[in-house]
């Protein structure tokens, strides 16, 4: 049976698939669905399973894609990211590329179609449904688990300009989960901001992502004494990263929620 990725797309299996992930995330997950000798080439930003990445070729990294290391590692499959890859790229592949998987999740529960489209593609489907059972239970227990009141939230990835997310966003959709929204900041989907006493009246918090900028608590405790607000440092990799490590990423926001991990 045929499979269909984000643009619509179908794609039928392909036992033997030669695969290249342009998408960190993706490239895990491939791994935990036991796929990882098929995959011949990754970005340098694919760094997770730490054990088996270092003996899968570059390609680059995830806005610049070296086209000729991919053609002539001659993969039947490249998984690519709507958020993390350029189009241009993903036009380019198309003229030499068999086939070009385009992913969009945008909510934590696209990770269950996401995990089924890599296994049915890929011929991994009884691993895909194994995982998606573990997702199913983590969610569930994020939904039982007791959550605070609900905030409003600065979700920033990036200073010099500064950048956060919009609500339009899979962050920002994790964070709906307990009860958190994000701040509305015009229409772009990662928008940039100006520190003003408005925005700054209309938030309870900040959280600065340990990625894509590598912000780091003293940044935190300097922005906080900036602004006089609460500023905090989240775990980027577990709010944004989709397939495997959102399960890990669900259980971090439970304890958010509760209070376990400290704010």
């Amino acid at each position: 049976m045929p499979f269909i990725d984000a643009v619509g797309r179908t794609h039928p299996a392909a036992p033997g698939a030669r695969i290249v992930s342009l998408v960190p995330s993706i490239t895990e997950l491939l791994c935990d669905l036991g796929l990882s000798a098929q995959i011949v080439g990754r970005t340098g930003f694919c760094v997770h399973p730490a054990h088996v990445v270092p003996g899968i070729a570059k390609v680059g990294g995830t806005k610049d894609v070296n086209l000729e290391k991919i053609r002539r590692l001659a993969p039947t499959h490249v998984i690519v990211n709507i958020d993390e890859n350029e189009k241009p790229t993903a036009d380019a592949l198309d003229q030499f590329v068999p086939n070009v998987v385009v992913t969009h999740p945008l909510a934590p529960r696209d990770n269950l179609a996401l995990a089924r489209l890599m296994g049915g593609i890929f011929c991994a489907g009884d691993r895909a449904e194994a995982w998606c059972a573990s997702f199913e239970a983590e969610y569930a227990a994020l939904r039982a688990a007791p959550k605070g009141p609900p905030q409003t939230v600065l979700y920033c990835i990036w200073q010099d300009p500064w950048m956060a997310v919009s609500s339009d966003t899979y962050i920002a959709r994790m964070l709906a989960e307990i009860g958190w929204r994000v701040p509305a900041l015009g229409t772009a989907r990662y928008p940039r901001f100006d520190w003003s006493d408005a925005l700054v009246a209309g938030i309870d918090a900040v959280l600065l992502s340990t990625e894509p900028y590598r912000f780091t608590q003293p940044h935190a405790d300097a922005l906080e004494r900036q602004i006089g607000k609460p500023v905090h440092l989240v775990d980027g990799e577990m709010m944004s990263w989709y397939g495997s490590r959102s399960v890990a990423g669900l259980r971090y926001l439970r304890g958010l929620a509760d209070g376990t991990l400290p704010l």
